[in-house]
């Protein structure tokens, strides 16, 4: 098959295979009113234990509070989050079986209708008694707050290749939104409890493209992807479900309301809820978990590494190289190292080298709490050399200074396994036996490694 030919069907096939994904996808006819979709926090809503007393709710407006608006090229006057939070608020309430909500957001509408009511039975009914209308219901509780933040691209990022015009990428976008709610007494205004919950939002965009001269004037260009944008409204519809929850059980704790018996204080729906409240403390601002204290205070380790030199000779093949070392942490952010590494680098077919290293690395964990840790590092130290199969040139100490990028998966609070690059270069010409040019040696290494932490950690806990 000529590489024309072959060109052409592998990009069909390509584009067809790109584009299985965006046929899933995408709506193929007219789609019928139906009933809108369930939350994930719903089931729960709907599931939890009942209640000693339903308890008579009041909400007055809970509305968006962030005065955002959507993004737009253009003038536009459209809110980033929905202006029907009261409406959310008061559906999550009847679903939850705690609460009896009242209609308050538009009571002037109500007190209306009684009016005509009466006004009606006191015209019709002359000859018989005077029917009155039943009182209303007066809340126990009021429920206030609103959506008050609502962020954008708390979180971005994506990842893509081309090569000779035929690829692919990905892009991903996380917003948050943000709901407090608070219970008032309607007895003597007391704040009772104040609750707040998040959600995030999550878009994301895939795509692949082909753009090729499959010949002499003959230019073959296909593209597909799809882009899925998780719906505010439901997000928000969420946050809230989730803050009735909250103000349940928290209220349960504080002795403000009561399960119907005391067995449901060992519901799988109350203990998750403690269990989730109580990790609260080990999670940053994205969600993610963190441990403090992972890290004790000395460490020993290892590490094999393959290592590339270039010098005067040229690219040298890879060669292993191996490293012992000793630390401490000087701050939960910061660790220094003292290491020493020995390799035997082939230069050429005719020359080898025994390269003994020692020197220091000064190592920044910007996430030191998290069990999976990036880090970055500058060390320093000296580089001693011998010659193994050339007698005319001869051995020489080599000052030389490296950056280092890694991380580190914490097995346990003792046992780390660490993967890592570094670059070293030398302060001085000569580490392979020859002082000739203007361009210093240097040689890159990858390597996987393990840290033993002796001793125990601070006890005083690391702030995030």
């Amino acid at each position: 098959m000529s590489n024309t030919r072959l060109i052409i069907f592998g990009s069909i096939v390509t584009f067809i295979v790109c584009s299985c994904a965006t046929s899933m996808m995408q709506p193929m006819k007219t789609t019928p009113a139906q009933l809108g979709p369930l939350t994930h926090i719903n089931t729960e809503l709907q599931s939890l234990p009942k209640p000693k007393q339903k308890i008579v709710a009041a909400v007055y407006k809970f509305r968006d509070q962030t005065g955002q608006y959507k993004p737009s090229m253009g003038a536009t006057w459209s809110t980033a989050v929905t202006q029907g939070g009261t409406t959310v608020l008061i559906k999550a309430l009847e679903e939850s079986g705690w609460f009896i909500p009242i209609e308050r957001e538009n009571i002037g509408n109500l007190l209306n209708e009684r009016k005509i009511i009466r006004s009606s039975r006191a015209q019709f009914n002359n000859s018989q008694q005077k029917q009155l209308l039943p009182p209303l219901l007066f809340a126990g509780v009021i429920l206030e707050g609103g959506i008050i933040s609502y962020e954008s691209n708390v979180v971005t990022g994506g990842a893509g290749l081309k090569y000779f015009g035929a690829g692919g990428s990905g892009q991903y976008r996380e917003d948050r939104v943000t709901v407090y709610l608070r219970a008032v007494s309607t007895n003597n205004g007391k704040i009772l409890k104040t609750v707040y919950t998040t959600k995030s939002l999550l878009s994301q965009e895939i795509k692949a493209g082909l753009f090729r001269y499959v010949k002499f004037k003959r230019l073959l260009e296909a593209e597909t992807g799809f882009t899925y944008n998780e719906p505010t409204e439901m997000a928000v519809k969420e946050a809230i479900e989730k803050a009735v929850i909250s103000l349940i059980y928290d209220g349960i704790e504080d002795n403000l309301w009561q399960f119907n018996t005391a067995k449901d204080t060992l519901s799988y729906s109350y203990a998750s809820y403690l269990k989730e409240k109580y990790n609260l403390a080990t999670k940053d601002y994205w969600g993610n978990t963190q441990k403090t204290n992972n890290r004790k205070k000395i460490n020993i380790g290892g590490e094999i590494q393959s290592l590339r030199m270039i010098s005067d000779f040229g690219n040298s093949s890879q060669n292993l190289m191996y490293n012992m070392k000793v630390g401490g942490t000087l701050s939960p952010k910061l660790h220094i190292n003292l290491t020493a590494g020995y390799s035997n680098v082939e230069l050429d077919p005719k020359k080898e080298i025994s390269l003994l290293k020692t020197d220091v690395e000064l190592l920044y964990l910007p996430y030191h709490s998290n069990k999976i840790t990036p880090y970055l590092g500058i060390g320093g130290g000296v580089l001693n050399n011998s010659i193994s199969k050339s007698s005319s040139i001869s051995a020489a100490t080599v000052p030389f200074a490296k950056g280092i990028v890694g991380v580190e998966y914490m097995a346990n609070p003792s046992l780390g396994i660490t993967f890592s690059g570094s670059y070293n270069y030398a302060l001085k010409d000569g580490l392979d036996g020859i002082v000739k040019g203007k361009y210093k040696d240097s040689f890159f290494t990858f390597g996987i490694g393990f840290n033993f932490y002796l001793f125990k950690p601070r006890k005083k806990p690391f702030n995030f």
